[in-house]
Order: C-alpha cells, then sequence, then structure tokens
C-alpha cells in the first residue's frame, strides 16, 4: 500500500520542501497542499520511471560523495590559479579518452556528472556503446595521468557502488 500511495518517497518529500521555497511561507495549508503534490505527481509519473538502480554498499557511496565535493574545492583553487597566475601560452588543454569499465547507466551518469562538476574537466561525449566518454582539461600537461586518476579516483569506486 505504501509503495502505491508513494512510489517514490524522495521524490515526494523533494517536491514538498520545493513548494515551502516557492511559496516562501510555512503554513498549515502550504505544508498540506505541498504534501498532496508530494503525492499526486509522483503517482502520475511513476510509469513512465525506469527501474530504481540498487546500490550495494550505502557507506562507499556516502564515501564517494565526500570525495566528489572534496575534488570540487580542491579543484576550484586550482582552476583559480591557473587563470590568475598562467599566461594563455603555458595553459594545455587537452582531450583525453578514458575507457569504461562501468556498464550500468547510472554510475556512467554519475561519472560523467562527476568529471563535469569538478572544475577543470568537462566530459564532452560518451561513445556510442558506453565503453569510453571524452574528456576535456583545461591544464594537463599529462592525459595518462588524468586518465588513470579517474579510472581510480572515481570509476574505481563507482564500481564497487553498483553492480
Amino acid at each position: 500500500m505504501r509503495r502505491k500511495l508513494l512510489p517514490h518517497p524522495l521524490f515526494s518529500f523533494t517536491l514538498l520542501i520545493i513548494w515551502l521555497m516557492l511559496v516562501n511561507k510555512v503554513t498549515v495549508g502550504n505544508v498540506l497542499l505541498g504534501g498532496i503534490f508530494g503525492v499526486i505527481v509522483p503517482i502520475l509519473t511513476a510509469p513512465y520511471w525506469p527501474g530504481r538502480p540498487h546500490i550495494q554498499n550505502h557507506f562507499k557511496a556516502l564515501e564517494y560523495v565526500l570525495i566528489v565535493l572534496w575534488d570540487i574545492v580542491v579543484a576550484n583553487f586550482q582552476v583559480a590559479a591557473i587563470i590568475l597566475f598562467k599566461r594563455n601560452k603555458d595553459i594545455h588543454s587537452k582531450w583525453v579518452c578514458v575507457p569504461l569499465e562501468v556498464t550500468s547507466p547510472e554510475a556512467i551518469t554519475i561519472l560523467a556528472g562527476t568529471i563535469t562538476m569538478t572544475p577543470g574537466t568537462v566530459s564532452a561525449m560518451l561513445s556510442a556503446d558506453g565503453s569510453s566518454v571524452l574528456v576535456h582539461c583545461l591544464d594537463c600537461d599529462d592525459p595518462d595521468a588524468v586518465r588513470d586518476e579517474i579510472k581510480n579516483r572515481y570509476e574505481r569506486r563507482l564500481k564497487e557502488i553498483f553492480p
């Protein structure tokens, strides 16, 4: 019964919070209306949701999030230093092809998103068969080191999180 009423509980809660932020006033009526939206919208959209991804190790997922957040902070300082202190001719932009071992669409999406969220790198294209991702690096002297770092720091952990 609960699964039918709340097919996506996190989505329902997020809709409630977004509604309260939109109206900018927490009242009983607004909470009730946000709750109604939080129940009705997921029920109406449930047929269009694919199967939920299975996470093997929730602790590893939390560890991954913390590592990505740390890397984003560090990369912000690195990119700021590149912009402030390097001349254009000293910046070596490179394209790096990263072969993928992960096959789960969720893992590939998270990896591509992680690469893009980290300042200084952008995942530009995924191969048609999903076996590699093309990454642009703002300043890179060794493309092989960048590839190895992505594989060892991110992809290895994603293989532990997703089956």
